[in-house]
């Protein structure tokens, strides 16, 4: 690949054949602007580079099946997805910790707010007893106890590449068991 004189068509068409260096070098193009993108978002610079870190396994995963008309519409709009997700998951963790993950608080006024909460959580417990078990292992491990791929791979033993594959699912599982909760969940963030 002679990096900048290829443009973002011709790299996805080569990684669609499995090229690693067109992979390589939309890496190379596009993980700074996606991190600083997320990271305006987020609270945390790790959390910012997981994301992207995601994004770019994910696609490298998907290579054979997926359909990019424009690199970077769609690698943005990658990033925005999974800051969602992340905020989705920092909801659940939080509510996770504080022992209400499974009640509601009765001295909350708005009954609205609380039922929407519910629900929420319920669609969550649902949703992770619909992973695989060690996929729900994995992901509650991540994305509830706050664990590093790193970590999670010392603590199972099990390669940081076969962890990453199992958040990717996972996310792509509760992603389509939430799709209904997105609303309830920016309602929930932009009114705190």
């Amino acid at each position: 690949m002679q990096g900048t004189l290829v443009s973002d068509k011709e790299l996805v068409n080569s990684i669609s054949e499995g090229d690693e260096s067109a992979f390589q070098e939309i890496y190379r193009r596009y993980w700074y602007k996606l991190f600083m993108m997320a990271k305006r978002k987020l609270i945390f610079e790790e959390d910012a580079q997981e994301i992207v870190q995601d994004i770019f396994v994910d696609l490298w995963e998907r290579r054979f099946q997926v359909q990019i008309e424009e690199l970077n519409n769609f690698l943005v709009s990658a990033v925005k997805y999974q800051i969602l997700n992340h905020i989705r998951a920092r909801i659940v963790r939080q509510q996770y910790s504080n022992d209400s993950f499974h009640t509601v608080d009765h001295n909350d006024n708005d009954t609205e707010d609380q039922l929407a909460l519910t629900d929420l959580t319920t669609a969550i417990a649902s949703g992770l007893a619909t992973l695989p078990q060690k996929s729900r292992e994995i992901f509650t491990l991540n994305r509830l106890e706050g664990l590093s791929v790193r970590e999670i791979a010392a603590r199972l033993n099990i390669p940081e590449r076969t962890i990453e594959y199992h958040i990717t699912q996972s996310l792509r599982m509760m992603r389509q068991h939430l799709k209904d909760f997105v609303l309830i969940i920016t309602a929930i963030v932009f009114a705190s």
